[in-house]
Parts: C-alpha cells; sequence; structure tokens
C-alpha cells in the first residue's frame, strides 16, 4: 500500500468515515441474483451462494436447528415489534415467520434463540434502566410468545444457553461468566460466576477494545466448545475477531484454541469489516457452518449483516473456517429444500405488515393503534412534531442503492413524508404540510421552501450509494419534479453516531391528524 494511500485511509478512519479503497473499486464484482423488487439475495441458483446472507442489519444472529429446520433471529434494538425468527431448510435461503417481542422493554442486543425438550426460548439482553436480560417462551415457533419474564441479572449482556453433564441449564454470559437457571429456565439460580478467561490478541493490533462477547456453546465429540467475540462488535475494521476454547466440563477449566482468531479482517481491501458473533451449526448434509454478522466495505450504513461461513473441523479436535475473506462464491451445504429468500418491501397496505416489514422506532405502549389499513391505504395518526419525537415506522432494506416512494396525504395541521431514519438524532428526508416542504438533514429540520401541491402528493426518495435525491409528482408519479436538494449520508453510521444501528427508509406523520399512505413501492437499483 503506498503512503499516500494508507495516510488517507487513516484519516478516513479517524474521521470515522465509510471507507472504499481503490482496490475494491476496482475489484471485479460478483453479481448477485435478483429477488423480490430486485433486492439482492445469496443464492446463485448453479449450487453456490455469495454473502450477505441476510442483507441490511441483521446483527448478533442467533441460529436453532430443529430437525430438518433452521430459524434465526438477530437483534431489533429500539425496533417494535422486533425479534422476527426466520426460517430456512437449506441454510441459505430465508424467510421471516413472526416478530416475538411486542411490548417495549428497552432496546434489544444479542438474543439467544434456543430449544429445550419441546420447548422454545429466547433469552433478550436490553439496554434499559437498568440493563438486564429477559427471557420469552413459546410452545410452537410461530407463537404464541409469552410476555417477557425479567431474570434480574444487571450489567450482563449476550446471554448462550448450554445444558451441562448432569442436566442442568446455565446462561453463558459476557466477560466469560456464567448463571445457572432453574429446570423450567424462566428464572436464575444463584449469581453469575467466572469461569473463563478468553484469549487476548496482540498490543499493537488496531481494534476498539476487547470487550469478550457473544458466547456461544456447543458440545461435540466429547468437547464443550465456546465461540466467543472479542475486539469490539465496530470501530477499526479489523477489530472484531472469532475466538474458541473447548472444555470436557461446562464448568471448565476452559482451553483457548492455539489457532485463535478464527476469523478476523485484516486488510482493508476486503469486502466485509468487523467480522465475529459466531455460531456453529451442522448443515443438511452433515457439513458443518458458522453463522456470524460483519460490515460491508464502504457500507456502515447497511448495519451489521449475516454471513455463512464454512467449517472443517480439523484432527487435533479443533475447527476452521474455509471462507476466506467471503467475496467469492461459496458451494451450498446439500440437501435441504429451496425457498423464495426474504420477501417484498413494496406494500399495497391490504394489511399491516407490523414486525415482519414494519417496525416503530422506540414505541410507545400504545403505538400500534397508531397505524392501522384501509381500502388499501395505511392511517398513521399524528405523534410529536418531526420524525425525532414521531415514532417512525420503518423497513431494513439491505442493498447499496435502492429507490423508494408512495402516495402521501396529510391531515389540516398535518406533516408527514419519507425519510432515511437512523435514530432520533440523526435522519434525513423530506416531508410537507399544507403550505411548505420541510428538508430533514443531520437530524434537524431544515429549509422550508413553497409547496405547491396542498395536502396530497407522490414522493420519491432514491438512496444511490449515499447520494441521495428527492422527487415530487402531483399526477401520480406519471411526471416528476426534482426537490431542490441533495444530500450525501455516509456518515449516518455508528462510528459517528453510536447505537449499533442502520440508516433505514421509512415515513412518518407528525403534527395533527392522520397522514394516509398509499400504493408504497421499493426498488433496489
Amino acid at each position: 500500500m503506498s503512503m499516500n494511500r494508507r495516510t488517507a485511509l487513516g484519516t478516513a478512519l479517524a474521521a470515522g468515515l465509510p471507507l472504499t479503497p481503490a482496490s475494491a473499486q476496482s475489484r471485479p464484482a460478483t453479481t448477485w441474483r435478483r429477488g423480490f423488487d430486485n433486492q439482492r439475495v445469496p443464492d446463485l441458483g448453479d449450487g453456490t451462494f455469495l454473502n450477505p446472507l441476510v442483507a441490511g442489519d441483521h446483527p448478533d444472529p442467533s441460529i436453532l436447528k430443529d430437525g430438518r429446520d433452521y430459524y434465526l433471529t438477530f437483534s431489533t434494538f429500539d425496533s417494535y415489534p422486533g425479534l422476527v425468527i426466520w426460517h430456512s431448510r437449506d441454510l441459505v435461503n430465508w424467510r421471516p415467520v413472526t416478530a416475538t417481542l411486542r411490548q417495549n422493554i428497552g432496546s434489544v442486543w444479542a438474543p439467544e434463540l434456543c430449544k429445550h425438550g419441546s420447548r422454545y426460548y429466547i433469552y433478550i439482553p436490553v439496554k434499559a434502566s437498568p440493563n438486564t436480560i429477559h427471557v420469552i417462551w413459546a410452545d410452537k415457533i410461530e407463537g404464541p410468545w409469552s410476555d417477557p419474564i425479567d431474570l434480574q441479572l444487571p450489567n450482563h449482556i449476550d446471554p448462550g444457553h448450554a445444558v451441562a453433564e448432569d442436566g442442568s441449564r446455565w446462561l453463558f454470559l459476557s466477560g466469560g461468566d456464567r448463571v445457572r437457571l432453574s429446570d423450567d429456565g424462566l428464572s436464575r439460580i444463584g449469581e453469575p460466576e467466572h469461569v473463563y478467561d478468553p484469549w487476548h490478541y496482540p498490543n499493537d493490533w488496531d481494534v476498539e477494545g476487547f470487550s469478550p462477547e457473544g458466547p456461544k456453546v456447543m458440545r461435540h465429540g466429547g468437547y464443550y466448545y465456546m465461540i466467543t467475540a472479542v475486539g469490539g462488535t465496530a470501530g477499526p475494521p479489523t477489530g472484531h475477531m472469532v475466538i474458541a476454547a473447548r472444555s470436557k466440563s461446562l464448568a471448565g477449566p476452559w482451553e483457548n484454541c492455539p489457532h485463535n482468531p478464527l476469523v478476523r479482517t485484516t486488510s482493508l481491501d476486503e469486502r466485509w469489516w468487523s467480522r465475529g458473533h459466531a455460531t456453529l451449526v451442522e448443515g443438511p448434509d452433515g457439513s458443518w457452518w458458522a453463522v456470524y454478522h460483519g460490515y460491508e466495505n464502504g457500507y456502515w450504513t447497511l448495519g451489521r449483516q449475516t454471513l455463512l461461513d464454512p467449517v472443517e473441523w480439523t484432527a487435533d479436535g479443533w475447527f476452521r473456517m474455509k471462507g476466506g475473506d467471503l467475496s467469492r462464491p461459496i458451494a451450498k451445504p446439500k440437501g435441504g429444500s429451496a425457498q423464495p429468500h426474504g420477501f417484498a418491501l413494496s406494500d399495497d397496505f391490504s394489511t399491516l405488515a407490523l414486525g415482519s416489514k414494519w417496525n416503530f422506532f422506540k414505541p410507545a405502549a400504545d403505538e400500534a393503534a397508531r397505524a392501522r389499513v384501509e381500502k388499501n391505504t395505511l392511517l398513521l395518526d399524528a405523534r410529536g412534531k418531526a420524525p425525532s419525537d414521531s415514532a417512525p415506522l420503518l423497513l431494513v432494506a439491505g442493498d447499496q442503492a435502492y429507490q423508494f416512494e408512495c402516495d402521501i396525504e396529510i391531515a389540516p395541521g398535518g406533516t408527514a413524508g419519507l425519510i432515511l431514519f437512523y435514530d432520533e438524532k440523526l435522519y434525513a428526508g423530506l416531508g410537507f404540510d399544507e403550505k411548505r416542504f420541510v428538508t430533514h438533514q443531520y437530524g434537524i429540520e431544515r429549509g422550508r421552501p413553497a409547496n405547491p401541491h396542498g395536502r396530497c402528493m407522490r414522493m420519491r426518495v432514491t438512496n444511490n450509494r449515499h447520494i441521495v435525491s428527492f422527487h415530487t409528482s402531483d399526477d401520480d408519479g406519471k411526471t416528476w419534479a426534482r426537490f431542490d436538494r441533495g444530500m450525501e449520508v455516509s456518515g449516518y453510521h455508528h462510528n459517528v453516531r453510536g447505537g449499533f444501528l442502520m440508516l433505514r427508509p421509512g415515513l412518518y406523520s407528525a403534527g395533527a391528524g392522520t397522514a394516509k399512505f398509499r400504493d408504497f413501492k421499493f426498488r433496489a437499483l
């Protein structure tokens, strides 16, 4: 790497800017297959797949193999309904099943989905006052799911469920701790105890911090294996990594893998950065795989996306990942059966897909009552004065470039529009009231030029690899007028703002009355 390029990359990292190194720009791009709304899908249709496995913000993946079926859930933070469960039978093609958490209990981090006996459980760490871990359960994966039960475990995150040799149940926690669970898994017994000191990387590596987290425990060939993340989940692209340890007993002692780290981004030229938080799972053909997350090079705004990496067990009883930097197609696991991957983000509002498609951001207890559908129209009661306090409705879009549009009609005194939303202090978009437009940029409301359309218009937002433009139409999209305000949003991400979120497309209704949204169309570019 030249000195000039090294300096430029270092300057961008220090400023929290997304990086697209020259070699990444010039590298021939493998073409993804396209699915619903032209969204990229992993299955290339020729016996191979190309990461990401689940595009867009699907971090901290927790995977469960249940007979022939596989289920995944992810951190959903302040989005509700949350903790959506996805289903697959081939480990590559996934569809959402249901949202399991409808009560706002705080920001949800790194859940653990597991099955014990015939019952399903999700252990849910929550950033709230105070931080704690909840559990919900169901007798069928589709639900109904129970209300959350507080295990009263302050200051611990990232639970990993495990069953000891004597049948007792445990949660492993961040930092190398564990705590015993009751037989029904719905309460804890005693206090957490420290059982493991994780492997530490060399001091001259560029990382965010030690932060041992995400312990996932499995039993294989006479050993318990614990897979852990260290190095920090964001910050420098080379920080986050996967390490492993093993023990004959769940109580330890734990032997660190001599090959650690098993996964780590080592070059800024790699397609995937900050890779970590892994779980091992057996494929339908008996092969082994690791599911973990990573940031896409140059697209921190898409959040941490779910990745799939082939695993090989070695003669010394350890394992290694075989996918390299995951930039190239990988042979799919054999066996199983495929299904269409993902789902359409376009919406005719014949029904209200809360949870499986749309989520409120930081909703109040009565938030769901604000939204309803009638005659293919979404009716969204106004709340607050701007996107920051209106609990907007948001989607997860996993493509580098996309466009979305919608008919919007406001009530007298109302304001509504389309947005790209990170959190309540960082968003961009365009809204309008009866007389004026309102531009949203950097999480604030800016210029207010005159609105010639009145209380009804069609609005379009284009996010073309972080370059954002807006168009409006008063003839159902036959002709469009470009709004005279463009934006660049590559800095709307965690390393600038914190929060571990993504920049999400969505809509909002503020001020007074009820806004009406019709014919929402999404298309990846």
